[in-house]
């Protein structure tokens, strides 16, 4: 198979935000196409993307080469690349990532001084034109740049590489001749980069309008910053030709390729370990506690005695093989020590949701307040020994204090070890068409006429081409209307790249060791904590072992109400977890539709729908919620017209009822407290 004499060493992936436009899976085929052995993929301040690079292009038969742009210095300083050897490279990596995102000004830019100490492991690229060196070249500080070069060759000695970039540009050509004279005069190498921020040129215009995204501009002025078509991925004979007077710059790519021996790799969970005390471990603490546990669940057990004390004792038992055997009797215990914590300092936790409501243990435990056997809850949907995966409990915590629990979290594990779990908002398809509509200066009310026609379902949102296809008008638009036309060209080449970054609404990780020693980490300027830097699916793929902490705004409103009646309550104060399930008043008050605030209840529809069946049990609202979740309506005038002619109706999903009711139980506790 032939192969290409030019590796790109300088590539900002979509993960470049508002700034490169390159999809990672679409580099991966672009390497391919090209024949090109390997490729850097160098994001600005950032590792958003490297586990998701190294994965793809590992898959295309491409060695990844993990790097990244760092703005460094002052603001006037300029930018450089690194490129990660090995092992102690990346963690090096990690480190400068970490103190510009999180120590001092946290301004994003590493100190001369932070990337001379951490330079173990780095091939560093000296920025071209933009760059430390080059800036100083270019205003005529001779001095000052062979010092600044002297000074990162003995950082990376042997390791420093003088970057030439040609993409036309006049400063280019000015500082050229003066960063040659340097490196030969240092005997320092070359290498011939160019700073790919799309894939071809037909991809200009449109990174042109992400630019004005990014910049708050409009394509039509002048006084803006731009690129040109030259900062697109070519191929190894282009770039060949360009620098056909340096072939040795153009052959250090392939060097600098071969010297680079690293990728991220998906790694087995790692959970931090639990203090159980001295003598007795993880495995021991759960089986003890959770027994215990049991025995004071049974001892306070109500109604719905249908099950024999054994048969929980005999459900224990096997739900204990089954989470020692996969190894979570750490998980357990962790998730079960911050939510008892919470329900002692009086915050309020969700009595269960999801299908970690099905286990004995996590009953026992305290984690869920839901008795599994009295409502049918399998425990094989949440840990099933023939398809292994990792525990996931979806935990509520009341809204207003969800933070105590978090910082709770973090003075037991370390500050250090635990963080919150970056998101990435995209530019979907109404969002993108909004904002290409203002950079290219459209009327309002007619680009918003035309995102109207895209049908809006954030559960599961068309993309622009599924909108064209559904929708005739929009499609007879674009047919007859140029400016229309040229918005959608635009809007479909930029739909679905990455926006901004954020904190993602529930997700913390707890590492075994400083989480710099695993991952990047990023910061959100609205939080002090630290955020991965990583996404959840890859954060995961990275060890880490994600918990939820999700506020919920009903566990507040709830609090509080139990509040408002217990004050002027002189004898029993009102338990939400032991009101029961079959109060008439609350069934009648559901059936008029009065579930405003109720989760999955209080949709105009959902409400018809109730204010029509009348529900006289919760069967019957679990077979209503059921029967509309696959699509509106659905079934359910069938079951309302068995229900109204006396006929018991069947229930849509054999087995559901029990499964459906660990989420929806806390609907009946909300209805009961609002009636009170």
């Amino acid at each position: 198979m032939p192969v290409a004499d030019f590796v790109h060493l300088r590539v900002h992936s979509a993960y470049s935000l508002l700034q490169g436009a390159i999809r990672i899976s679409d580099l991966a085929v672009l390497c391919r196409d090209y024949e090109m052995p390997a490729v850097a993929v160098t994001d600005t301040n950032n590792l958003f993307g490297a586990i998701e690079f190294s994965l793809a292009a590992a898959k295309a038969g491409v060695q990844p080469i993990i790097g990244c742009q760092l703005s460094v210095g002052a603001d006037e300083d300029g930018t450089l690349a690194v490129l990660v050897q090995n092992e102690q490279g990346y963690r090096n990596l990690l480190h400068l990532l970490a103190d510009a995102y999180l120590e001092g000004e946290r301004d994003q830019r590493v100190s001369m001084d932070a990337l001379a100490a951490h330079g173990d492991g780095l091939i560093l690229l000296t920025g071209g034109a933009g760059g430390p060196l080059g800036r100083l070249l270019e205003e005529g500080q001779k001095d000052e740049a062979v010092a600044l070069a002297e000074r990162l060759a003995a950082a990376f000695p042997g390791r420093l590489y003088v970057e030439i970039m040609r993409h036309g540009l006049e400063s280019e050509a000015r500082v050229e001749p003066a960063l040659l004279d340097l490196a030969y005069g240092l005997d320092l190498p070359l290498v011939a980069t160019n700073d790919c921020h799309f894939t071809d040129a037909s991809m200009f215009e449109a990174h042109d309008a992400l630019m004005c995204i990014a910049d708050g501009a409009f394509v039509s002025e002048s006084d803006r910053r731009r690129l040109n078509p030259e900062y697109r991925f070519k191929s190894a004979s282009e770039m060949r030709a360009l620098f056909e007077d340096l072939p040795e710059a153009v052959d250090n790519t392939i060097v600098i390729a071969r010297r680079c021996a690293f990728m991220v790799e998906a790694r087995d969970p790692i959970l931090p370990p639990f203090d159980c005390g001295p003598g007795r471990s993880e495995e021991e603490e759960l089986r003890a506690l959770s027994t215990a546990g049991l025995d004071t669940r049974l001892a306070k057990r109500g109604g719905g005695r249908e099950h024999a004390d054994k048969d929980y004792r005999e459900r224990l038992d096997y739900e204990l093989g089954v989470i020692l055997d996969m190894g979570f009797a750490g998980y357990f215990l962790i998730v079960a020590d911050f939510i008892r914590w919470a329900k002692e300092h009086g915050i309020p936790v969700g009595p269960g949701r999801g299908s970690g409501a099905g286990s004995v243990v996590s009953w026992a435990l305290t984690i869920t307040d839901l008795d599994p056997l009295r409502f049918g809850l399998l425990f094989e949907r949440f840990l099933n020994p023939e398809r292994v995966s990792m525990a996931d409990f979806d935990v509520d915590f009341c809204q207003d204090r969800r933070d105590e629990v978090i910082a709770y979290v973090q003075e037991k594990y370390g500050r250090d070890r635990v963080a919150q779990i970056i998101t990435f908002g995209k530019l979907q398809a109404r969002a993108v068409l909004r904002d290409v509509g203002r950079v290219l200066e459209m009327p309002y009310s007619q680009v918003d006429r035309i995102c109207k026609l895209v049908p809006n379902n954030p559960a599961d949102p068309l993309t622009l081409d599924q909108a064209i296809a559904k929708e005739p008008l929009l499609a007879e638009m674009i047919e007859t209307d140029d400016s229309v036309s040229h918005l959608m060209g635009i809007a479909r080449k930029l739909e679905g790249l990455y926006r901004h970054a954020s904190t993602h609404a529930a997700g913390v990780v707890i590492g075994d060791r400083p989480l710099t020693e695993l991952i990047p980490l990023y910061s959100d300027p609205r939080s002090d904590m630290p955020v991965t830097g990583f996404s959840m699916k890859y954060v995961e793929m990275a060890g880490l072992v994600k918990f939820d902490f999700l506020g919920l705004k009903t566990l507040t409103v709830l609090a509080r109400a139990v509040d408002f009646v217990n004050q002027d309550r002189d004898g029993d104060k009102v338990d939400l977890a032991a009101l029961p399930l079959d109060d008439e008043a609350t069934f009648r008050m559901i059936g008029r539709g009065e579930t405003t605030g109720v989760f999955q209840l209080e949709s105009s529809g959902m409400r018809d729908v109730l204010r029509n069946l009348k529900p006289d049990t919760f069967e019957d609202i679990i077979a209503v919620v059921a029967l509309y979740r696959p699509g509106p309506m659905g079934n359910i005038p069938s079951y309302i017209r068995r229900k109204h002619g006396k006929e018991k109706p069947d229930y849509p999903y054999p087995n559901l009822e029990g499964i459906l009711k660990e989420t929806f139980g806390i609907m009946i506790y909300q209805e009961q407290v609002m009636q009170i």
